[in-house]
């Protein structure tokens, strides 16, 4: 048996992208995009994206919420996944993020859409109260709001509603209890709340891939009431 070494998940990871994901010209233009504008590597991985692309879709999603945009590479995947009259509302708290974002999105075909705000999460997601509930969140932005976005999930979804929360890992630190990594607490303190809290029913798996050790949440709503 192979041991997991980096060299071997890495080669096991390529060649599943290969063969399940393949070349997409507008997603790699995407990240070309934000490596020139300097943005840091953490989007999510193809395998990663095309998960997200297919948990849209069974799911039948028509309004998608995305916490934190960075170059919008995760935000095509998710938007390509909507029928039509489809909707992703995209929150990222850098203007000069979103600007490469709505460049990414334009590109891939895919802007009518999608919504990019600007501003903290915090103080974006109340606005969005009274609107139509979301079928699907997916939370990728600082760790240390997560039970803030998941609260907020809940609030601006419906029972049945998919929660994604990215980078749930942490490369193993997530299960050190006397951590003191904020990016740890804040994703303890977030698995907890799905954990615990009547409005969720929640599972997660951790992931080896390009990105390195860390994992995914996987939660529905149970009720949207908060």
């Amino acid at each position: 048996m192979t041991a997991p070494t980096p060299e071997a998940w890495n080669r096991v990871d390529a060649y599943l992208s290969d063969t399940l994901v393949g070349h997409d010209p507008d997603l790699e233009a995407a990240i070309a995009a934000q490596e020139e504008a300097g943005l840091p590597a953490i989007e999510v991985a193809p395998l990663n994206g095309k998960f997200l692309h297919l948990l849209a879709r069974i799911s039948g999603a028509r309004r998608v919420l995305e916490i934190g945009t960075l170059g919008g590479y995760s935000t095509i995947w998710l938007a390509r996944a909507l029928p039509d009259g489809g909707r992703v509302v995209s929150i990222e708290a850098e203007p000069r993020k979103a600007a490469i974002a709505r460049g990414n999105l334009q590109r891939a075909g895919v802007a009518d859409r999608v919504e990019v705000r600007e501003g903290r999460a915090a103080d974006v997601l109340p606005n969005l109260a009274g609107e139509e509930p979301f079928d699907l969140v997916f939370i990728d932005a600082d760790k240390e709001s997560n039970t803030v976005y998941l609260d907020w999930a809940a609030r601006l979804g419906r029972p049945g509603t998919v929660v994604v929360v990215d980078n749930i890992g942490r490369s193993g630190e997530v299960a050190d209890p006397h951590s003191r990594n904020s990016q740890v607490t804040g994703t303890q303190r977030g698995l907890e709340m799905l954990g615990s809290d009547p409005r969720f029913d929640a599972t997660a798996l951790q992931t080896l891939d390009r990105k390195g050790w860390d994992g995914v949440a996987l939660a529905i709503v149970t009720d949207a009431a908060g």
